[in-house]
Order: C-alpha cells, then structure tokens, then sequence
C-alpha cells in the first residue's frame, strides 16, 4: 500500500471523512530502518505528525491548525476558556471545569486539539471521553502533550 494512501486512511478513519483533502501534497517521510514503517511526516520542514505502533497519529499543533479548516475535524476538538488558555499554551493540562465546549467524538486515550477562540493552543490525550467531560466539573480532562510555547516545531536533521 502507498504510504502517502495509508497516512490518508487513517487521518479519515480517525478524525472524520474528508481530513485528509487537507494534507498537503509537498509532504517529506521518513521511515523507520528496522520495519520500514513511516515514522515522522514533515512539511517544509515543520513536523506534522508522528505514527504510533498502535496505528494513530501524533498530530502537532501546526498540523491540527491545518486541519480545523474542515467541519468533521471540529467534533475531535475541545475549547477551553479565558482562564485556562495562558496555562495550557504553556504545556499544563487541561482540567474539565475550564471546559467550554467539547466535540462528540472525543474518546478515550485519543489524540484532541485544545482551542482557544477558534484556534490550536495545544494538542492533548483525552483522559476522559466527551460525555465524561461535559458532566464532570472535577478532575484532569486532557493532558497536554504538545503546546505552543513547549517546544519549537523545526526538524533539524
């Protein structure tokens, strides 16, 4: 199978049909020596996303702001209010009650972009699934695994 055809299969199987229209079409691989798997995607040197062993993706922030021009890829998405923003940005996690709103396809243990006024302020694992947390007003919702101010995004190979 065409390795760009497989990246496309899985960013529709897991955020919704029609995300993968969005991705571009200058986009570098590299693969992993030992299995041949895809290992990181980049373009224009800025890292997209990274494949895990259990077949999902890592998506980076630059990536998920790319990919919320589609309207399916917003019901993967959570939005946190004014308070919690300055935080989050700064790679903290995310508790419930700063919740705002929460997309209906948020599970369990899957990748979900954090916005703040409609933009990617960081990308998480959902600790909850969207159901858990609209009805909590307690405890960790997402935890933060890349933010805007955590780290800078460029590949230096």
């Amino acid at each position: 199978m065409d390795h760009i055809l497989k990246l496309q299969h899985s960013l529709d199987a897991l955020f919704g049909n029609g995300t993968s229209k969005l991705l571009p079409k200058d986009i570098e691989m590299t693969f992993s020596r030992k299995t041949g798997r895809i290992r990181t995607v980049s373009h224009k040197g800025k890292l997209l996303c990274t494949l895990r062993i259990d077949g999902s993706l890592a998506i980076s922030t630059h990536f998920a702001q790319i990919l919320l021009k589609n309207k399916k890829f917003k019901e993967n998405c959570i939005e946190v209010n004014s308070d919690a923003a300055p935080f989050v940005e700064q790679g903290r996690s995310v508790f419930c009650k700063h919740v705002v709103s929460c997309g209906k396809n948020i599970r369990i243990s899957a990748d979900t972009p954090i916005l703040f006024k409609n933009q990617v302020i960081a990308v998480g694992r959902a600790i909850l699934s969207s159901e858990m947390i609209s009805d909590f007003n307690r405890g960790v919702a997402i935890k933060v695994r890349d933010s805007l101010k955590s780290r800078n995004e460029e590949i230096t190979s």
